[in-house]
């Protein structure tokens, strides 16, 4: 590890950053776009929105299943190498998305982009993890993260953009040239990451891990629409069963697909409780403002998209910021502070009436990206940081696949919320539809500001992570995995 360090020049990582960083802008980027071509979707395959919402949910699902298979895959084949297929993969996809000529070929097309597009972000996290030095860690990993907090911004005003000017087809078919400098770039500057033994092939995990997280994530979904029906009962009770399955048997396991006696660590566990809240109240918000803008104020998709830009642009400039001031401070100052922020600017929300300025709604925006750009990217270098450095490639996976599931439930629960919010308005203003939706997105954001207040308050309970210490709740498999990749 020291002459990783005393090697180490911005030269040696600034090309497998590039690579690593055009991956996951287009696999994020996808998990945006389609929501503001959905309309166009409907009419141009001649169908409707509840069957090409399965676009959309497809993509999740088949990201769910696969996050957990990064960890071994890149043991049993090598990060570098099952990098470049991924990213094949996910640009085969989105051509054949392109082409789509009917709703099933465009959903079948959407799962084979997901299956591709899962493992790139974990698999291009524990190599820029492994590649940077304990004391530029924060730095590093706030360089990565602008892709991903950016990303998410840019995809609605690139698809309104090709939705109004050209054709929703371009929204997929972007990706081609971007997936084949991703693979040029990465084939080039990525180092060959040693490949592990794997004694056994964790069977049961591996058929177990895709059944739970696809099913909890197909739950929390169709839970938006009735906790109680039929599919979502079934589905859930599947997961869970499956979920509790899936722990016992990574538990047992000396090689585990994920794994799960990171727990054991107090600091690793903190943090990423504190890190899944987070996600909740924002990606939820991030749901909310683009609803509200269009459905309240009446924007198009373009314009909506450009109104979330200064959001992605405050994100792009505090998150190095956020980086730096993490490598000399730690990790609770950031997160406190940027939480707080977060949880003041999702109260600025619930004020929002028809008549409320671009120039509030934009201060609250600069205000949220701000405050994830100094809370964000922190908390996962201290999760990451908070692991045994060995076993980080099987952190990654864990802690995306959990991220997609809490991703999953906040959208379900927060516009879940809303619509019950409205139906309940609806009575007490007399049936007037505008004034109940106005009043039930205040009463959605104050809940979206309480989950990141909440957030904010357990982030006191961080402190910078001690690495000798928590080599030891991994136990025998750290010390064995240690032992495999030195």
């Amino acid at each position: 590890m020291n002459t990783e360090t005393k090697e180490f020049s911005i030269r040696t990582i600034i090309g497998p950053m590039m690579a690593i960083i055009v991956g996951m802008i287009m696999v994020i980027l996808d998990s945006t776009v389609v929501n503001v071509a959905l309309p166009g979707l409907v009419k141009d395959l001649n169908s409707d929105i509840s069957t090409l919402q399965w676009a959309i949910t497809g993509y999740t699902l088949a990201l769910s299943a696969v996050i957990p298979l990064a960890g071994w895959m890149t043991d049993r084949f090598g990060a570098k190498r099952v990098f470049l297929i991924t990213i094949a993969l996910f640009t085969l996809g989105s051509v054949l998305c392109a082409m789509a000529q009917t709703p099933e070929q465009l959903i079948i097309y959407r799962v084979i982009q997901g299956l591709g597009g899962g493992m790139v972000a974990p698999i291009g996290m524990a190599m820029v993890f492994r590649l940077a030095p304990p004391e530029k860690m924060g730095s590093i990993m706030g360089m990565l993260g602008i892709p991903m907090l950016l990303a998410p911004a840019l995809g609605p005003v690139l698809s309104g953009y090709f939705v109004e000017y050209s054709s929703w087809h371009w929204i997929f078919l972007i990706n081609l040239p971007i997936g084949i400098i991703a693979l040029i770039v990465g084939w080039k500057y990525l180092p060959k990451a040693e490949r592990r033994a794997v004694p056994s092939l964790d069977i049961l995990g591996i058929i177990l891990a895709p059944i739970a997280f696809a099913t909890l994530a197909y739950a929390v979904n169709e839970g938006g629409e009735s906790w109680t029906s039929d599919r979502t009962l079934i589905s859930l009770s599947i997961g869970v069963i499956a979920l509790i399955a899936f722990i016992f048997v990574e538990l047992r396991q000396k090689q585990p697909l994920l794994e799960l006696r990171v727990f054991g660590s107090s600091d690793f566990t903190r943090g990423i409780i504190i890190a899944w809240i987070t996600q909740i109240a924002l990606f939820g918000a991030f749901v909310l403002i683009p609803l509200y803008l269009q459905g309240i104020k009446g924007y198009g998709p373009l314009k909506t998209g450009l109104i979330l830009l200064p959001q992605a642009l405050a994100s792009g400039v505090f998150m190095p910021i956020g980086g730096r001031l993490f490598d000399k401070i730690g990790v609770r100052p950031l997160a406190l502070t940027g939480l707080t922020i977060v949880t003041g600017a999702l109260f600025m929300f619930s004020q929002v009436t028809v008549d409320t300025g671009l120039g509030y709604i934009m201060t609250a925006l600069i205000l949220m990206g701000a405050g994830m750009g100094f809370s964000m990217m922190p908390l996962n270098t201290h999760i990451l940081q908070a692991a045994p450095r060995s076993l980080v490639g099987r952190v990654t996976p864990l802690t995306t696949a959990a991220q997609q599931v809490m991703v999953s439930f906040a959208v379900a629960g927060l516009t879940g919320f809303l619509t019950s919010r409205i139906t309940t308005h609806m009575k007490g203003t007399g049936g007037d539809l505008p004034a109940a939706s106005i009043t039930a997105y205040g009463d959605t954001f104050v809940l979206a500001a309480c989950i990141a207040g909440t957030g904010a308050v357990l982030s006191i309970l961080l402190r910078r992570p001690k690495p000798k210490e928590e080599e030891k709740p991994a136990d025998d498999a750290a010390n064995s995995a240690m032992m495999m990749g030195h």
